[in-house]
C-alpha cells in the first residue's frame, strides 16, 4: 500500500540538497528531443552501469561533504527502463553516501509505454513515492507528429495506474503544436486536469538545433504558431490552470498547493544537488563558491571514465559570486515566489540598479513583494529573458 501523501516531509521554503539520476537510454528518440537520450538495440549491462552509478556517486559524496537529501529525481532517457532492483541498488547507494530521511520526495520519469503494474510496483517497493509520465498530447495524431511511441489510450492507462501505486504523481504536456487553437488546448488541458491530476508539466513545443524538427521546420514542412498566437496559448494556459485549481508555481509548471515538485523547487531556488549519470549536471557550495560539474554525455564513454578514474566528469567550474548571482536570477524569476532579495544582495554585493528595477516596476514587468523579494509578473513571465538580462546588469 502506498504511503499517503501526509507523509511527505513538509516544504519549509529552503532549498534543500537534491540527487539527480541521469539513465540516458530511450526505446526511440523523438523528433523534437534535444536532451541526452540515446537507444541502445543491445541489452543494456544494467550491473555495469549500476556499480559505475555507484562509484560516481561516491566521488560526488567527497565533493560534496555531508548533506541531508531533501529530494532524489531519476530522470532521463527513460527510467522506467530499468529493473527495479536497479532503481533500488541506486536509492541504496543515495542512503549509504548522504543522510537520507524518510518521507523525503523520490520521483521517476516514465514512458506510457513501459508501464507495467508489476514494474510500478516493483519501483513503489524499492521506494519511489512520485512519478512523473511523459504524456505529451491527449490526442493520438498529435502523439503521432511528436514521435511517440504510446496512444492516448495507453497514456491513460499509465495514468489510472500511476495513481493507485504511487502517493503522487505528475505528467507532462506539450502545447503551440502546429495548427493547435486555443480552443482545442482548452478542452485538452481541462480533460488533463480531470483524471485526479494535482501536478503537471506544460512546455511550449521548441525547435532545437540537431534534431529531426529543426530541418523540417527550416524547410517549411513544420510550422508552428507565430509569436502572438504561442503568447495568447501561453496566457490561456495560465487562465484554465488557475481557474481549475492548479496554478502556475513555476513558468512550466503547475499544482494543487502542497503538491509542487520538491526536487525543481531546489533548482530554481538555486539549492545544491549532485548529477549522477552521462551528461548530468550539479551544483556543489564549496566555501563562497559553487562548483558547476558536468559529465560526459555519451553513455558507454563515461562508463569507461567512470571505471577508469572514479568520475565521468568533464568540467569542474567554480562559480564566482557574480556567477552565482545571475544564475540565481535566472532560476528564482522562474518562479511565482520571486527570489529572495538579501540572498541576491549577499551574493553581487549590491543592490538592484534602481533606475532598471523602476523601469520594469513601470511597465508591470516585475513587482516587490514586500521589501524581501522580487518576482516577475504574468506579462514578464513572456520576457522572462530580457527580464533576466536587465536586472544581472
Amino acid at each position: 500500500m502506498a504511503e499517503p501523501t501526509s507523509l511527505l516531509l513538509p516544504d519549509t521554503g529552503e532549498p534543500g540538497f537534491g540527487v539527480y539520476i541521469h539513465w540516458p537510454f530511450c526505446a526511440a528518440k523523438c523528433p523534437y528531443c534535444d536532451f541526452n537520450s540515446h537507444v541502445r538495440h543491445q541489452k543494456v549491462d544494467q550491473a555495469r552501469f549500476t556499480a559505475a552509478f555507484l562509484k560516481e556517486m561516491e566521488r560526488m559524496r567527497a565533493l560534496s561533504g555531508p548533506k541531508t537529501v531533501t529530494s532524489i529525481f531519476l530522470g532521463g532517457g527513460t527510467p522506467s527502463l530499468m529493473d527495479p532492483s536497479t532503481v533500488g541498488a541506486l536509492l541504496d547507494g543515495v542512503a549509504k553516501h548522504w543522510t537520507m530521511p524518510r518521507g523525503i520526495e523520490i520521483t521517476m520519469e516514465a514512458n506510457p509505454t513501459s508501464v507495467e503494474a508489476e514494474r510500478f510496483r516493483g519501483y513503489r517497493a524499492a521506494g519511489v513515492n512520485r512519478v512523473s509520465l511523459g504524456v505529451q498530447a491527449l490526442n493520438d495524431a498529435d502523439l503521432k507528429f511528436l514521435g511517440r511511441m504510446h496512444s492516448v489510450e495507453d497514456a491513460l492507462k499509465a495514468v489510472k495506474l500511476a495513481r493507485e501505486i504511487f502517493p503522487r504523481m505528475s505528467f507532462d504536456l506539450i502545447y503551440a503544436r502546429p495548427n493547435q487553437t486555443i480552443a482545442a488546448w482548452d478542452e485538452e488541458l481541462k480533460q488533463a486536469i480531470s483524471y485526479a491530476v494535482d501536478h503537471l508539466s506544460l512546455y511550449q513545443l521548441t525547435i532545437e538545433e540537431g534534431t529531426p524538427f529543426f530541418g523540417l521546420h527550416k524547410a517549411g514542412k513544420i510550422i508552428t504558431p507565430d509569436e502572438e498566437h504561442a503568447a495568447q496559448l501561453y496566457e490561456a494556459t495560465q487562465e484554465i490552470t488557475e481557474r481549475e485549481g492548479l496554478p502556475a508555481y513555476e513558468v512550466s509548471n503547475h499544482a494543487r498547493p502542497g503538491a509542487e515538485s520538491r526536487h525543481n523547487l531546489t533548482y530554481w531556488r538555486y539549492g545544491d544537488y549532485a548529477g549522477i549519470g552521462p551528461g548530468a549536471h550539479g551544483r556543489l557550495t564549496r566555501g563562497h563558491d559553487k562548483m558547476a560539474t558536468v559529465t560526459e554525455k555519451h553513455p558507454e564513454t563515461w562508463l569507461e571514465k567512470v571505471e577508469q578514474h572514479g568520475d565521468g566528469m568533464i568540467e569542474q567550474d567554480l562559480l564566482g559570486p557574480d556567477e552565482q548571482s545571475d544564475e540565481l536570477l535566472l532560476m528564482g524569476l522562474r518562479l511565482r515566489e520571486g527570489v529572495d532579495l538579501a540572498r541576491w544582495q549577499q551574493l553581487s554585493g549590491r543592490d538592484p540598479d534602481p533606475e532598471r528595477e523602476q523601469f520594469l516596476l513601470e511597465h508591470g514587468f516585475i513587482e516587490r513583494l514586500g521589501n524581501s523579494r522580487l518576482r516577475c509578473t504574468p506579462k514578464g513571465m513572456l520576457v522572462l529573458d530580457a527580464v533576466v538580462a536587465d536586472l544581472a546588469c
